[in-house]
């Protein structure tokens, strides 16, 4: 591929649009080939200048010829305040390749151009001045195609058996180890889905001794309930009236013996008194 350098000086800006509002803007510029930041070369500062800065800061470049003549690229110029709290963009200048070279000359003596500075909605504002000359052309290697970056792991993989003999290996998705694979501690109670497994109709277990001999008798929890047997209830009333018929007959054989004695005692009274 065939190159042609190219040496420029950003001399200075005048009436650019201010974007401070209570300070002296520090304004720099940015040059790169249509934009590309690998291109990318600033100037100095310029903390005096407010929107009338100057640099006068010189820069080289090695432009593809090829493109240039097809007016595929351009020197893009990027002017920019210079703030504690973030850079702001001022204005743009684009100048296509082309333009340059067919304007040119012999490439023995620097020219000066000057081309408005447009702000971000496009409007112009202000000025930008620059110097500029070709060289001779030279030949060069194209430039190696950029590879595509890889995915980084952020654990590497290691080969069985590498490592720590006691390394933990990360289970597969879904390697949890199913119910039962490790033993319970002694004197614990089964696991619930081992020990019980799932009835179609709840409440009654199935026949073939799912739950085991029934425990032995004694304190604790286990031991079958005696079911009750339901009491009969007594007849009050029954009781009560047969007691009242007996106390009855009692009181009518004593009533009657009281009589008969009055009867013969008044008898014998009125016999003693009859002489």
């Amino acid at each position: 591929m065939e190159y042609r350098p190219l040496e420029i000086k950003v001399l200075e800006a005048k009436g650019l649009k201010d974007v401070n509002f209570f300070s002296t803007m520090d304004v720099y510029v940015v040059v790169t080939i249509s934009g590309d930041p690998r291109t990318a070369q600033k100037t100095p500062v310029d903390k005096d200048g407010g929107t009338s800065p100057k640099w006068n800061c010189q820069m080289k470049f090695n432009v593809d010829d090829a493109l240039a003549h097809q007016n595929r690229i351009g020197l893009n110029f990027t002017l920019r305040s210079e703030r504690a709290f973030g850079d702001r963009d001022i204005g743009e200048v684009f100048v296509p390749m082309k333009e340059l070279l067919d304007n040119a000359g012999d490439g023995k003596v620097d020219r000066v151009v000057s081309h408005q500075v447009r702000k971000n909605s496009g409007k112009p504002k202000g000025t930008l001045s620059f110097s500029y000359k070709f060289g001779d052309k030279f030949s060069a290697p194209a430039p190696a195609p950029k590879k595509a970056e890889e995915p980084v792991m952020a654990y590497p993989a290691m080969a069985p058996g590498a490592g720590s003999s006691t390394a933990y290996h990360y289970p597969k998705h879904g390697g949890y180890p199913p119910p039962g694979a490790y033993p319970p501690p002694a004197g614990a109670y089964p696991h619930p889905a081992a020990a019980y497994p799932y009835q179609a109709h709840p409440g009654y277990p199935p026949q073939g001794g799912v739950y085991g001999p029934p425990p032995p008798m004694g304190y604790g929890y286990g031991y079958p309930q005696q079911a009750q047997q339901p009491q009969k209830k007594k007849n009050k009333f029954g009781l009560g009236l047969g007691a009242g018929l007996l106390g009855g007959l009692l009181i009518g054989d004593m009533m009657g013996d009281v009589g008969s004695y009055d009867a013969g005692y008044d008898a014998g009274f009125d016999d003693g008194l009859d002489f």
